[in-house]
Formats: structure tokens, sequence, C-alpha cells
């Protein structure tokens, strides 16, 4: 009987590029851990450090997918409506200051509204309408998120396989690496929306070792971190003050 978990050729030596980006290739032990690892969650954002996602987070969001759940701290009033002012508090909200978070707003809304409308109607208040996230959806990126809204684990644990160089994360290099070597042909839509987003999560993370931790950006990945750092910023404002 053949062994079912018998590990897979992924490299050519007379291929160079394939020796130098492995993807996973999980063993026996990982397999058991993260099973069918290719398929997307609906709305769990697994791995192999967090097979079952971010503790508690999938089942107070069942009704959401993983893309849906990265959206849900901006949509404070929980309508599935992010208007533009909901995405600039909440980049303020998460440090990034009046400048940045006016950037983030126009780059987000101006490029994802329209593809997100329920109508061919562009929407005159430019907002998102989480239902329709999914359209959002552009090249170039990891494609951890499927044309769905759902979370591929095995392409998440390609990313940080092929570019990550030994650290349990990714320096500021190795994410230029990462967005070089995903770049599609003829998608500038999709180089600067990867580039966007991976330059606003090392902010957001402001890594004081310069590398972001793998399990902090499965955390982006699903929205969850985002709670957590807004909450320790407004504490340690509220400390600040206290003491001033």
């Amino acid at each position: 009987m053949a062994d079912k978990h018998r590990i897979v050729q992924t490299a050519v030596l007379d291929v160079p590029v394939t020796v130098e980006r492995p993807p996973y290739n999980p063993g026996p032990e990982e397999v058991e851990l993260l099973p069918n690892a290719g398929t997307a969650r609906a709305n769990k954002a697994a791995s192999t450090r967090a097979p079952e996602g971010t503790p508690g987070w999938a089942d107070a969001h069942s009704r959401q997918t993983v893309l849906q759940q990265h959206c849900d701290f901006f949509d404070t009033d929980k309508d599935s409506v992010i208007w533009p002012l909901d995405t600039f508090r909440g980049f303020y909200a998460l440090g990034f200051g009046i400048a940045l978070s006016l950037l983030s707003m126009f780059v987000i809304h101006s490029n994802f509204s329209y593809p997100t409308c329920p109508t061919w109607v562009p929407d005159p208040f430019f907002r998102l309408f989480l239902d329709n996230i999914h359209k959002a959806k552009h090249g170039s990126d990891t494609g951890t998120y499927d044309n769905e809204g759902r979370f591929i684990s095995q392409k998440f644990e390609d990313f940080f396989n092929k570019y990550s160089k030994g650290q349990d994360g990714l320096t500021f290099r190795d994410v230029l690496d990462g967005l070089k070597g995903q770049r599609l042909i003829m998608d500038p839509v999709g180089w600067f929306g990867a580039f966007f987003e991976w330059i606003a999560t090392w902010i957001l993370l402001w890594p004081e070792d310069g590398v972001m931790k793998k399990e902090d950006i499965r955390r982006v990945y699903d929205g969850s971190i985002f709670y957590d750092i807004a909450a320790k910023r407004a504490g340690t404002a509220k400390a600040k003050k206290k003491a001033a």
C-alpha cells in the first residue's frame, strides 16, 4: 500500500527558482496537525501554529468569511457597510496618525468601493459593502484569500516557506522579495495593492527586532489583532493622560 504521507518533489535543480522558493511541503506530523492545507477554510485562518485559527474568533464570527473578518474592525456599527470615515477612524485607532489614515481611506475606498457595490451604479459615498468584499481581491498577492474570501492555509505557509530567511516571520527584505516574487505580468493595480497592504502591515506591527512575527501576520488576515492593538493603544493613551 502506498504511503499516503509521501513527500512530493517540489524542485528541479536545473530550474533555480524552484530551489530558491520552496513551497510548503508538509511531513506526516504536519499533515495530521493541519489536514487538507490546500482546501480553503471558509471562516478560520488556520496555520501550522494555529490549526484552528484564533481561539474563539471564528466562533464569534461564524457568519463571516475570513476576508470579511479582516474588515470587521472597521465596521463599527456591524451593518456590513464601511464608510470612508469608518476607515479613517479605524486606521487612526491603530496608530497611523492623521496623514496616513487619510491616505489609507483614500486608497481603499477609491479602489475598492465600486467592485463591492451591489449595483452597476457607483456608490456616491464610496462605501465598502462587505457582502461583496470578495470582489475586491486583486492579483500579485500571496493568494491566501481565495476569490470568495476564504483562507487557504497552503498559500499562507507557502509565502513564509518561500521568502522567510529562517526567522519565525518576515523581515522588510523578505517582504520586498515576496512582492517581487508574487508579481504578475501587466498587473499594476495588483502590484500597488500588494505593496500598500504589506507596508501598512509593517507600520501596524512595527517590529522592534525587524521581524514581523508569523502569528501576528496570520491574525492580520483574520482581523483579530486589530482589536488588540487598538485596545492597547487606547489603554496607553489613557495611562499617559492620567499621568499628565
